[in-house]
């Protein structure tokens, strides 16, 4: 049976010498890794494919089984994002400015590692090489829990990423796979706070309350949250503008239904109306199904389209399908009531009106406001942090996807010349 405790004191022991790395040693890491990937990649697709055989005996959901696939080009992308993550700033060592204090003390702030991080995800292999390049890269060590229908892919990617590391003369257990599927060894992780220092969740909102509810260690609760676009009167006033707010819908709810960081309410001004038959037409055209309050559900049918009242329950879910709400609003000040109640991930507005727009950034308190463009964007690769371990949407620590500086944490340094404190 997988010996929690004894991964912890390991994972520990490994994190003290990731702590102080180089970040040419970090980077030669992960470089060997993507080239384990390449050179495993039968043995890892082998196994791969084991798991999707059996997920699809098992009944698994499809959109489930298609997280879980990979194929050569996927995995040679992986590699390549191995490869992206080495290329990045290292935010480890990072020091402020020093400020002499009137005791003659010199007082700084020095980034540092977190520590030992312990993830839990469902479905995607990529989330064990990714995670383990992010952990690795900041200085990191990591206890990696996947679901059981991932077995033997981790076991594969993680025999990839050992062998990496000990080509470096790094240790090992920086990186380790939890094989055991039984959910009770996820619960001897959520309470390993002696050797843990923060639980990192990725999945669907049962699996964050789990583990908020049953951890000892520090939970990061991040990737759960309803979407919110608001489309104002103002960015509709011609033909070409309709075209642009289409497809920023389109893009915001088709693009990857599934994603934390798809639409699911699209808020309209009630001036606006005339336009949204137009706006999502191509929704409709992509199969979305579309639950609407009785002024837009009138406008839709009016223009012939396919459209179904709306419930309470469909205004503060988050879908994760091809399922969107439409609301009718007066204006902003409804719009932001509306969001206040039911935000907190990823909220939209599509505006002409630059006072509008910073209204609604300075209002809006959620993971990211998005002013113009398409809530796909809150995602750590298009922000420009290269890849992330989760999209936060809690407030303490870190808030939005989390990159390599959000693995990191402060500690001052104080240095003297024989000051005591009087």
């Amino acid at each position: 049976m997988t010996d929690l405790r004894d991964m912890g004191q390991r994972a520990r022991k490994a994190a003290r010498t990731l702590r102080s790395l180089p970040t040419a040693r970090k980077a030669a890491a992960l470089g060997a890794i993507a080239a384990e990937l390449r050179q495993r990649s039968t043995a890892i697709l082998d196994a791969n494919a084991q798991d999707v055989a059996a997920a699809e005996a098992a009944g698994l959901p499809a959109h489930m089984v298609d997280r879980l696939r990979l194929n050569a080009t996927s995995l040679a992308a992986i590699a390549r994002d191995v490869e992206a993550v080495a290329a990045l700033p290292d935010p480890v060592g990072e020091q402020t400015a020093q400020q002499v204090q009137p005791s003659g003390i010199r007082v700084s702030q020095r980034r540092v590692p977190l520590g030992v991080l312990g993830v839990i995800y469902e479905s995607r292999p990529n989330v064990t090489v990714d995670v383990a390049a992010l952990a690795l890269m900041s200085g990191n060590a990591v206890i990696l829990r996947g679901g059981k229908e991932t077995v033997q892919s981790n076991t594969a990617l993680e025999d990839a990423i050992h062998a990496a590391l000990q080509t470096q003369q790094l240790p090992a257990d920086a990186v380790q796979v939890i094989r055991d599927p039984d959910r009770a060894r996820m619960l001897e992780l959520l309470r390993l706070d002696d050797c843990v220092d923060a639980i990192i969740p990725r999945g669907g909102a049962g699996l964050h309350r789990f583990c908020v509810e049953n951890a000892t260690v520090p939970v990061i609760v991040g990737g759960i949250g309803v979407v919110h676009l608001y489309l104002d009167e103002s960015f509709v006033q011609g033909p070409q503008d309709v075209a642009q707010a289409a497809a920023i819908v389109l893009n915001a709810k088709v693009q990857k239904p599934s994603a934390c960081n798809a639409l699911d309410t699209l808020l309209i001004h009630r001036a606006a109306l005339p336009a949204l038959p137009d706006v999502v037409r191509p929704l409709l055209e992509a199969g979305v199904e579309l639950r609407a309050d009785a002024e837009s559900l009138e406008v839709l049918r009016a223009a012939g389209l396919n459209a179904q009242a709306a419930a309470p329950g469909d205004y503060g879910n988050e879908f994760l399908a091809l399922v969107a709400s439409i609301r009718t609003v007066n204006g902003l000040d409804e719009a932001l009531d509306f969001i206040a109640e039911r935000g907190g991930h990823t909220d939209v507005i599509l505006t002409r009106n630059p006072e509008q727009a910073t209204r609604f950034v300075q209002d809006v308190d959620s993971a990211a406001v998005v002013v113009n463009a398409s809530p796909r964007f809150n995602d750590g690769g298009q922000l420009g942090l290269g890849a992330e371990v989760a999209i936060s949407t809690q407030k303490l620590h870190a808030r939005g996807p989390m990159g390599l500086r959000e693995l990191t944490t402060t500690k001052w340094v104080v240095l003297g010349d024989g000051q005591v404190r009087g």
